[in-house]
């Protein structure tokens, strides 16, 4: 098989869920595929992230002068792969437009993409800039699938989602989980703990959260906690975004809680390995990553019910609803006042991570570069 895969990601220094999926995955499946053709298409952005690819793959570099050459590689990209005859094309960033002559696969890491154009742009406030982007995005995936012969996302909560709101065949739609990075790890090393409480000013333990996923409800509950387990704990959010919630900016400045605004991968891997807990009360999630991160890193998760969580965590952590302060505050009572809790959950927590590996992501996403190559025309149904 000539498979063609866009790596752009890998060559835009970019961050986030995508680049994590593509850097993680695209070296697993180039060594599993060894068998066949590969075609690497990255553009001159910035240095090429991957090295000593072997011999069975091919990088092509596309020309990047201004932030218009992605537009023009996002439409016309399908011009240089024409010249490799391919079989596959596998878009991983949402969308992608492959020659006539190949076969396309696209993974859709949610439904968010083509929702209405309406449910888009509707919510919290936008400038026209971030309006007009999401509305590029929303056409080029929902122009994207109309073309497409296969579909990867990451959950079966996002499958269902995709195919209700695509009319694309869920017959050919496959959930393939993502998994933890290398790097994590439960760091039980003092020095390095002691190290990273000092740099943050932490003098109590501490409940961590994502600072951009609903923190209200967590300040809500721990408004409710009994006096002295607020006074000898303390809330850590962690945002990776310089614009966090304006209510976990209050919180901070109130005194609260602690802000970290980026904090480095290793902070951020000391203070999961450390923390009494993993707060995670997501409005919504196609996969949530985070939660297999703290589960990697030793901390007990408390996280919502909502979208795909459930299907993530398992019987590995305690769900509770994203608006429900009352029992989230039970459940954070209970677990910082009893180490068995605690530890059981941590337990669980450990062998629900190990059931997800980028091995395993590779060899499934090879399987439905097959599957894709016999699929029917003309996915869309309605």
């Amino acid at each position: 098989m000539r498979i063609g895969i866009d790596v752009r990601y890998l060559s835009h220094g970019l961050l986030g869920g995508v680049h994590t999926y593509e850097a993680q995955l695209i070296p697993m499946l180039v060594n599993l595929a060894s068998d066949h053709r590969i075609f690497l298409y990255a553009d001159t952005k910035r240095p090429f992230e991957l090295s000593d690819l072997p011999p069975h793959v091919t990088l092509r570099r596309l020309p990047w002068r201004n932030g218009l050459s992605t537009f023009y590689h996002d439409l016309l990209m399908h011009r240089a792969m024409a010249q490799d005859h391919l079989d596959l094309v596998h878009f991983p960033a949402n969308y992608g437009f492959a020659p006539a002559c190949a076969r396309t696969l696209v993974t859709l890491h949610d439904q968010i993409n083509i929702l209405p154009w309406t449910a888009i742009v509707s919510g919290h406030q936008k400038d026209p800039r971030t309006i007009a982007m999401m509305t590029y995005l929303h056409w080029c995936t929902c122009s994207a699938l109309r073309r497409a012969d296969f579909i990867i996302t990451v959950s079966e909560y996002a499958r269902q989602q995709i195919a209700r709101h695509s009319g694309f065949d869920i017959r050919k739609i496959s959930a393939v989980p993502h998994a933890p990075t290398p790097d994590l790890r439960r760091v039980d090393d003092g020095d390095e703990l002691a190290s990273v409480r000092q740099k943050y000013g932490l003098t109590r333990p501490f409940v961590l959260a994502d600072g951009i996923k609903n923190p209200a409800v967590l300040i809500r509950a721990w408004q409710q906690l009994p006096a002295a387990l607020r006074n000898s704990h303390a809330v850590v959010f962690f945002s990776r975004r310089t614009d966090p919630p304006a209510v976990a900016v209050r919180a901070a400045d109130s005194g609260m809680a602690h802000l970290l605004i980026q904090p480095p991968r290793s902070d951020l891997i000391a203070l999961y390995s450390q923390a009494k807990a993993f707060v995670f009360p997501s409005l919504l999630e196609g996969f949530g990553i985070p939660i297999l991160e703290a589960m990697t890193c030793g901390a007990p998760v408390i996280a919502s019910n909502r979208g795909a969580i459930p299907e993530i965590a398992g019987q590995a952590a305690w769900l509770v609803d994203a608006d429900d302060d009352r029992t989230l505050a039970a459940y954070l009572t209970r677990l910082l006042t009893s180490p068995a809790e605690a530890h059981r959950l941590q337990t669980r927590g450990f062998e629900r991570a190990a059931q997800f590996s980028w091995p395993d992501t590779a060899r499934r996403t090879l399987d439905c570069y097959q599957r894709a190559l016999v699929a029917d025309p003309c996915p869309i149904t309605s």
